[in-house]
């Protein structure tokens, strides 16, 4: 049996992936390592709790006394545990270095004392190239993150980096843009506004709405991993992109008529400081590969409206009953 960890595996896109793994590989045993803090939720993770290849260890990847064990019992590792959202880094920076930056450090300082690691792949972002007016980011391009969220991934982006160059640890770092779809935690921009919409309670859109980015949907993501894992080349970087470039306000406009509510509910807000204006990915290297986006952005979107209506029971104690979460959106939201 192939040992994979999968950290931030209790997270939207880690607990896709950790779904996905075990389907779609019989002779993959996967650990799924997460912490379990606001966005990592254990129900995530239901579908697979009684599956005798799935083992699930709760835990900082901060922690080596924890991390490192699992590390060194592995074959591959996945690496997507981290701090993600930009607004929440914006407010509370020191908790994205310490787990972003320093948590990497700890898992490459146990992959390097792992001799038959196969794979270690360190999940990046776009969003380490800064605002994009025109064209699309290469791999090979400049990184100029501009808030505290993508400057904690490009260094921990770079970090794993040199720990092929240094060390030879095994590492491909691939870098998708915004993801979308099923179980992802309600303050980003798609679920945010589907279950506000539910509710018909109003849509907060930064600024003009005219910030573009890239969608691509978690499962295609999730292949492109899989597949990054079995042909990918040890110290590259590889960008994973859906190709589907939506402004802000177009996207606000979609889901409105997906869940047949009026433009009157959207209510423009001041815009964040340091908000990148457009994202675009140059995606073939990885095309070269053989991977294609599956998933077209308009049942994409009209599926992830109709998952968020259906599991109302996975969402509403989020929104309705946690403290925190409706702390977070008055200080977000309400003053602006």
């Amino acid at each position: 049996m192939v040992k994979v960890l999968v950290t931030g595996g209790a997270g939207f896109i880690g607990s896709n992936f950790v779904r996905y793994a075990l389907a779609a590989h019989p002779d993959w045993q996967v650990t799924t390592l997460d912490k379990l803090t606001y966005a990592g939720r254990i129900e995530n993770l239901d579908s697979v709790k009684h599956d005798p290849r799935h083992r699930f260890v709760q835990g900082d990847v901060a922690d080596a006394k924890v991390a490192a064990p699992l590390v060194q019992e592995s074959d591959i590792v996945v690496h997507f545990a981290a701090e993600t959202h930009v607004d929440r880094s914006i407010l509370h920076a020191g908790d994205f270095i310490t787990t972003d930056v320093f948590g990497t450090f700890v898992l490459l300082e146990a992959a390097r004392e792992t001799p038959n690691l196969r794979r270690f792949v360190q999940i990046s972002t776009d969003e380490v190239y800064g605002s994009v007016p025109e064209g699309s980011s290469k791999e090979t391009d400049e990184l100029r993150p501009r808030n505290p969220y993508s400057a904690s991934k490009a260094g921990a982006d770079r970090l794993a980096y040199s720990y092929w160059a240094t060390y030879q640890v095994p590492v491909i770092v691939t870098r998708a843009s915004n993801n979308y779809g099923p179980n992802q935690f309600p303050e980003k921009i798609i679920p945010l506004f589907i279950t506000n919409l539910i509710d018909d309670i109003p849509v907060p859109l930064y600024g003009d709405g005219q910030n573009v980015r890239d969608w691509l949907h978690v499962d295609d993501h999730c292949r492109a991993v899989d597949l990054l894992i079995d042909q990918g080349t040890p110290g590259e970087v590889y960008n994973i992109g859906g190709g589907n470039h939506v402004k802000n306000v177009d996207l606000t406009h979609r889901i409105l008529a997906l869940v047949g509510k009026p433009d009157s509910l959207i209510k423009p807000v001041a815009d964040r400081p340091g908000h990148d204006r457009r994202y675009s990915l140059d995606t073939a290297k990885l095309q070269s590969l053989g991977w294609r986006p599956r998933e077209s952005f308009e049942d994409g979107l009209a599926n992830t409206v109709t998952w968020y209506r259906d599991n109302e029971r996975w969402w509403r104690p989020i929104k309705d009953e946690d403290p925190e979460f409706r702390k977070y959106y008055q200080s977000q939201y309400g003053s602006r």
